[in-house]
């Protein structure tokens, strides 16, 4: 396969930092940091959280903004990509950031059970956030817990509240959501390809699972999505010294399968971005 991979990293999450690798960044100059060696490394979109002083998450458009301005400066041309996760706030407050004009947003256009909570995202929030995506320009990036979301996004596009081509990621490794499954993994792909021929996937595995998700996702030609924020272990006794050691893990299994790695331009052309900032 000659098309190249796209590689994400998800440089922090928001799980407060004592149940993380004491590696994770926490602070904006931790994130940027490590993201510019993640980007040196060859992961062409950054997937971010932000922090309080306190660690905890928050979705404050000033920490958002200062992040964005340091990744411009140091990690030029790199794609980036906002959460809008529930653990950061709530409501409208999740989308706060959009007029900032990230390049990509992450949307979860339904509700699934994570390990201790509802993760909520009712429909008329979903619709806000994609409204608010498609006003400022911003491509949505479908994080796809369960099959139901792959049939809900195809049908936004369809009804035109999704611009497309889709961007649809499937998670998978969260407890009490979809497990790492092969043939899921697989039936995943064909649904999307036979509702939305056009769209394009990702594969993110949580924990252990995460390599094994990248390799699946890799070998299949799609792409793939790494970090700190899913897998704080390389393995069962050792853990993850930086975002930019599992993005090199990551560019091994390309080597490994014959995929050239995309830089950041190949990934805008890929994903019909706009011109980096």
């Amino acid at each position: 396969m000659t098309t190249p991979c796209i590689i994400c990293v998800a440089i922090t999450g928001s799980v407060p930092r004592k149940e993380h690798n004491p590696a994770v960044p926490i602070s904006v100059s931790e994130q940027i940091e490590s993201t510019h060696e993640a980007f040196e490394a060859g992961a062409s979109i950054a997937h971010c959280h932000v922090r309080k002083d306190d660690g905890t998450p928050t979705s404050d458009p000033d920490r958002f903004a200062a992040l964005m301005e340091g990744l411009r400066k140091h990690c030029p041309g790199m794609i980036i990509q906002l959460s809008t996760g529930g653990r950061s706030g709530a409501g409208r407050e999740r989308g706060g950031m959009l007029p900032l004009r990230p390049d990509m947003a992450s949307l979860s256009v339904g509700s699934n059970n994570f390990p201790t909570r509802v993760y909520e995202n009712p429909p008329d929030l979903v619709d806000w956030l994609a409204a608010e995506m498609l006003r400022h320009d911003i491509k949505p990036e479908i994080e796809a817990f369960d099959l139901s979301h792959i049939f809900q996004a195809v049908k936004m596009q369809q009804e035109g509240r999704l611009r497309g081509p889709l961007y649809v990621q499937f998670v998978m490794g969260v407890k009490n959501a979809m497990p790492v499954d092969r043939e899921v993994f697989d039936f995943y792909i064909r649904t999307l390809k036979r509702l939305a021929p056009d769209a394009l996937w990702c594969g993110a595995g949580v924990g252990a699972g995460q390599i094994t998700v990248n390799e699946w996702a890799i070998a299949a030609g799609g792409h793939t999505r790494t970090g700190l924020e899913d897998n704080i272990r390389l393995d069962r006794a050792r853990l993850a010294p930086s975002n930019a050691a599992l993005v090199r893990r990551a560019v091994e299994l390309c080597e490994k399968h014959g995929r050239p790695v995309a830089t950041a331009a190949q990934a805008r052309r890929i994903l019909g971005l706009r011109p980096a900032a």
